[in-house]
């Protein structure tokens, strides 16, 4: 029997969207459970999933009006031992990176290093199912399988100039003034982990 997963991360729903895709909705229906692996950023959020399965989900750094949700999670599904973690560092390591990435309009990719990390925190995980950094990333490390199914919201010119009509506090005004130039950034996406037995099967689906 194969245990379908559906994983979202990074929805910033209603922080920056007022509510979740229907896309995304559609992508998620007919699965066993789903994970969030944080920056849920709303209970209502949490609702509309659990009108498709049972949600489980973790506290990401745009969570604090979900402070009961845990920092991260561990669950054994079909003898799988399943991490869920939302995957974000201190600012000593993020902002550089962030800045990077802004400058460069989208091109740097940032967090290259955050895969080994997680796999070093938890080294039991036999999957490792993070988020944060709103890209698509499955890759094996140490024999863990780490799969980030990337962002449901996604920042790209259309988003920036309509964060901007919403009364940002100035350091974001000044960020955004280069996010609305972006020019490389990835798609609208959430992921699928199916398991049968000792096999998992990781696919992210854009939308």
């Amino acid at each position: 029997m194969t245990t379908r997963i559906g994983v979202v991360a990074d929805s910033h729903c209603p922080e920056f969207m007022p509510q979740l895709p229907e896309a995304a909705l559609a992508a998620l229906r007919g699965v066993d459970m789903i994970v969030h692996a944080g920056d849920v950023n709303g209970a209502s959020t949490l609702e509309e999933l659990e009108k498709i399965a049972p949600v489980y989900a973790v506290r990401g750094d745009h969570d604090s009006a979900l402070g009961l949700l845990p920092r991260s999670r561990e669950l054994t599904v079909d003898g799988m031992n399943i991490v869920v973690v939302h995957g974000n560092r201190s600012r000593l390591i993020e902002e550089p990176q962030t800045l990077a990435w802004t400058l460069s309009l989208g091109y740097f990719h940032p967090h290259a290093g955050l895969p080994g990390a997680l796999r070093r925190r938890f080294p039991r995980a036999k999957v490792i199912v993070f988020g944060h950094t709103h890209r698509p990333f499955i890759g094996t490390v140490g024999g863990t399988l780490l799969f980030n199914p990337g962002g449901l919201y996604q920042w790209n010119p259309e988003t920036a100039r309509r964060r901007l009509t919403q009364g940002p506090g100035w350091f974001e005004w000044c960020w955004l003034q280069f996010a609305r130039h972006l020019r490389s950034y990835p798609r609208q996406s959430v992921g699928i982990l199916e398991i049968e037995g000792a096999r998992v099967q990781p696919s992210v689906i854009e939308l």
